[in-house]
């Protein structure tokens, strides 16, 4: 028998750079509904500090203009005069970090908080539920994205070890062990005194640190940096204090005859839609999936499914979506003699916060498309129905996703250009690429003429190129590239955009630079209105 204590164990640290600004703009969102909202416009969080505003939390592009954490809020008014504040909220921040926790439990079933702005997830022997360590980070990553979150992952034998890399790594890392020792002692996360002595003793790495003996490191710097190296390197195991999982979702009426009147039956049903929504409120959350079942007196049950677009507790979409479920049933429902047990359960939840509509109603169009999604897709099937959603791709054929319109989070902002700028990508995409014939000036050049479908184009303006290269990392081991197709990848694409003569505009790429290939091929990607 294999003893549980010596399997080895693996672990999945996620870290949310940007959680504050992150979980304010995400919260703020449905509030403003509106058209001018800025999410990319840099924000800081601020508090007042021995009489003084600075700054607690940056987003991104605050980041990017040279404003950080702890900076004078008159400071950071001198490099960006538009930045956009509010006050820092801790308790919020807790909460949220509490929900994310709680959202992971769908991938392990332990994990745990790594206050202000982490959590780890035990993923041994879960992973191959996922398609392996891979799939389940790049599931995980997904889905916080989707919602809105910036993190950075990273996999690792230890909890510690895991966080640290995620924090203070180049990701994605070939060596864990080398790695670890080649993070700087900040990584360590002791306190700024005990990190700045380290420094000042010439001690810049985990691994300068861990080639001194462990009692030299104990006198001089504490206990604590003793433990923290170990249980970063392994040596000393730490085991995480796990999230205690809610209990699932599940409501039950039983009778005591047999109950066959539908009106009965729809206010037993209202019942309980209505107590699984005081539920709901009390935990804040709302439900994305419900599915109740009729338990016939002959032993026979009925089992109806309903999912929606976005977190509700409000009992009325709920039902109407239940109706139309059993309008598109083939056999309709048959009571028999009755039905001596009802029951709802919800095995999909989510975080829902109460929201306000505006005085003019304006913030209720997001709620009447999603109501009408919910009822599209319960009627004529969930694949039925899809939404084109942005993915962070370079490779243009893979910068949107076709999902489901009812498993879509809600959708993000598109890129679009400066105004009075033309696009930078058409909104015609051929899949796949069309092959072309280019006659080029220069080998390495813009297209001079090119043959389409038989038919000859002379060119008249073009723009380019812009370079793409390809996604290496997804790449198999010790595949250089050098495919012929364009989706394969492996080649670096140099995009031009054209006007012919007759004014037609294209998007037309050569599939490689011919320092990597004698022959790249010319395809044409899109067509411009």
């Amino acid at each position: 028998m294999t003893d549980v204590c010596s399997v080895k164990r693996r672990h999945l640290a996620l870290w949310f750079p940007f959680l504050p600004t992150d979980r304010l703009r995400i919260q703020q969102a449905p509030a403003e509904g509106a058209d001018d909202a800025r999410p990319d416009a840099p924000l800081a969080l601020i508090a007042r500090e021995r009489g003084a505003l600075r700054l607690r939390a940056v987003n991104a592009a605050a980041r990017d203009q040279g404003i950080v954490p702890g900076m004078a809020l008159a400071d950071a008014r001198a490099l960006h005069s538009a930045l956009v504040t509010a006050d820092t909220d801790e308790s919020a921040d807790r909460h949220w970090l509490k929900r994310l926790a709680e959202h992971c439990l769908g991938w392990s079933p332990r994990v745990a908080m790594a206050p202000p702005d982490g959590i780890t997830l035990d993923i041994t022997g879960a992973e191959h539920l996922f398609g392996g360590e891979g799939g389940l980070a790049a599931q995980a990553e997904d889905a916080l994205a989707g919602i809105g979150m910036s993190v950075r992952l990273a996999l690792a034998d230890t909890p510690h070890g895991a966080q640290a890399l995620a924090r203070h790594a180049r990701l994605p890392v070939a060596d864990e062990r080398q790695a670890l020792r080649a993070l700087p002692v900040l990584a360590l996360g002791l306190d700024e005194e005990a990190t700045l002595a380290l420094r000042r003793a010439g001690l810049r790495t985990i691994g300068d640190a861990a080639a001194r003996p462990a009692a030299s490191i104990a006198a001089r710097f504490g206990a604590p940096a003793v433990t923290a190296l170990r249980r970063l390197l392994g040596d000393e195991s730490a085991p995480i204090d796990s999230l205690a999982q809610p209990e699932p979702l599940h409501f039950e009426r039983r009778f005591p005859e047999p109950v066959a009147l539908q009106a009965s039956i729809a206010a037993c049903f209202l019942d309980l839609l209505r107590e699984a929504a005081d539920m709901l409120e009390r935990r804040g959350l709302g439900g994305r999936r419900f599915v109740l079942t009729l338990f016939r007196s002959d032993g026979a049950r009925h089992r109806l499914a309903i999912e929606t677009g976005l977190p509700t507790r409000d009992p009325a979409p709920v039902l109407r979506l239940f109706d139309e479920r059993i309008a598109t049933l083939a056999d309709p429902l048959d009571p028999g003699f009755g039905y001596d047990r009802i029951t709802l359960f919800l095995p999909v939840t989510e975080p829902l916060a109460a929201s306000q509509a505006t005085l003019d109603g304006s913030g209720r169009e997001p709620a009447a498309l999603a109501d009408l999604i919910d009822r599209l897709s319960t009627r004529l099937g969930p694949a039925s129905l899809c939404r084109l959603v942005p993915r962070e791709s370079h490779i243009p054929e893979q910068s949107q996703l076709a999902l489901p319109a009812i498993e879509a989070r809600a959708p993000l902002r598109w890129p679009t250009p400066p105004a009075g700028e033309p696009p930078m990508r058409p909104l015609f995409l051929f899949d796949p690429p069309q092959p072309v014939e280019v006659i080029a000036e220069v080998p390495d050049g813009p297209p001079h003429r090119f043959r389409w479908r038989r038919k000859l184009h002379e060119v008249r303006l073009y723009e380019g190129p812009e370079r793409i290269a390809s996604e290496w990392w997804r790449l198999p081991d010790g595949h250089k590239g050098g495919g012929e197709a364009p989706q394969k990848g492996g080649l670096t694409r140099d995009y031009f955009r054209i006007e012919d003569v007759r004014g037609r505009r294209y998007w037309i790429f050569r599939h490689g630079l011919y320092a990597e290939k004698p022959d790249p091929r010319w395809y044409l990607h899109g067509l411009f209105a």
